[in-house]
């Protein structure tokens, strides 16, 4: 029996993606050499790329040297290119990281698509060359190595391929390089444009003299070096271009990428902060002492925003972001967390910050958490026992478009999703 891909589509961030919710029916044949038989997916059971899929290029960090990128460019810390032009956007800093963080959230469902053991290859399948396989989901549990191979990919013009590599979870057996490599269709031509071939490698992606087609989804960071590359690349940690290489936008690495709804978090409350014995109060467990907080996080303006306020009142220990550079990373951990970084002074003393906040519900229906990592090795973490976590993220998609403020020295990302905004800075602390 053929393979069946059925998955469950989500609205997320205002835009559809694909749920992790798959199930692969066994398939009649298997094993390597020319792979097995598969039924042809649809693209709409492909995890969304959201925002993501407007770059051709995204990563925490880029740099180009002597190439042409046709596309978009998105660095959430820094682009560095050398004779290099872009020809789309290029998009720096906290405007960059809608659009990292919807990857990161494609990263995590491609790598939840579970493997048919039928078009699963054991680690001892170190090369890619002389495969000729259908449309389908392929998974590697080893790492990837092809010199001077091809593969084939045997299926028609809108087939679909998705390769998942390092699927075996072992250290230092999860990336993917290429040397003098092709991806070919059966007829020799080269396969079509995006969104056709997908590439899930666990952590790193290095081609070097090779043609490589498709968009990659790398769990650490992507190099290339001259050859060819057709497709979209996004990486965790960094890019790196190296030509003379050809460079081809495809699908929607192209074009001017749309306007983002605001994902931003506030909220306060308190924790109990323990010594590990028990104590009661008239039979109900009692806390040591309270860490009472006050946190809010996001981007407005093109700019990462947001405040934290925590005290320890058992070990007086008090934080309060600085005004300024409060907030220098918002990231999303998954679909319920989110990470906030920044600048503070600890008892008065400057240091820095790490807070990850997870809201599961509201109040009587699921239960918040707060965690606290502080640069003098201060660390607190624990279920809110009063108070709340709000994520705002959903938003209606005609109100999350620009705004005419841009004229009066804004810069125009205005949308009414701030008219949440007003709970920043509000504190739970004790007595209020």
């Amino acid at each position: 029996m053929k393979n069946l891909l059925m998955v469950k589509t989500i609205t997320h961030f205002g835009h559809t993606a694909g749920l992790v919710a798959v199930a692969l029916l066994a398939a009649a044949c298997g094993g390597s050499g020319s792979g097995s038989s598969s039924e042809a997916i649809a693209a709409s059971a492909v995890p969304s790329l959201g925002s993501a899929g407007s770059f051709e290029f995204l990563s925490k960090a880029v740099s180009c040297t002597d190439a042409a990128i046709p596309g978009n460019v998105g660095a959430t810390i820094a682009f560095s290119p050398v004779r290099c032009t872009v020809g789309g956007t290029t998009q720096l800093g906290p405007a960059a990281v809608p659009a990292y963080n919807d990857f990161l959230i494609a990263y995590d469902q491609f790598k939840a698509l579970q493997c048919d053991p039928a078009n699963t290859y054991p680690v001892a399948q170190r090369t890619l060359a002389g495969l000729t396989l259908p449309p389908g989901v392929y998974c590697f549990e080893g790492y990837l190595e092809t010199t001077s191979g091809v593969l084939t990919l045997d299926g028609p013009a809108d087939g679909l391929w998705i390769f998942k590599v390092g699927t075996g979870g072992t250290p230092g057996e999860d990336y993917l390089t290429g040397t003098s490599f092709s991806v070919v269709m059966k007829d020799g031509s080269t396969p079509p444009c995006n969104p056709n071939v997908y590439w899930w490698v666990a952590q790193a992606v290095t081609m070097t003299d090779s043609h490589l087609v498709g968009t990659i989804l790398a769990g650490s960071a992507i190099t290339f070096t001259n050859g060819t590359f057709n497709g979209n690349a996004f990486a965790k940690v960094a890019e790196t271009i190296t030509g003379p290489i050809a460079l081809t936008a495809c699908g929607a690495g192209g074009g001017t990428p749309a306007p983002v709804c605001k994902d931003f978090v506030t909220g306060g409350g308190w924790i109990c902060l323990d010594d590990g014995l028990a104590k009661t109060d008239h039979g109900k467990s009692k806390c040591d002492s309270k860490g009472t907080f006050g946190v809010s996080g996001g981007i407005k303006h093109g700019k990462f925003w947001g405040h934290l306020e925590y005290t320890d009142h058992g070990k007086d220990m008090k934080v309060k972001s600085m005004k300024g550079t409060g907030v220098t990373a918002y990231e999303v951990v998954n679909a319920t967390t989110r990470r906030i970084k920044g600048n503070a002074k600890i008892n008065g003393v400057a240091g820095t910050y790490e807070v990850v906040v997870a809201d599961n519900g509201e109040p009587g229906h699921g239960v918040d958490t707060f965690s606290l990592s502080l640069s003098n090795g201060y660390s607190a973490s624990g279920d809110l026992k009063g108070g709340n976590i709000q994520l705002h993220r959903k938003c209606r998609p005609q109100i999350c478009v620009p705004s005419d403020k841009g004229n009066s020295g804004d810069d125009g990302d205005d949308d009414e999703c701030e008219e949440h905004e007003g709970n920043e800075g509000h504190d739970w602390h004790e007595g209020k």
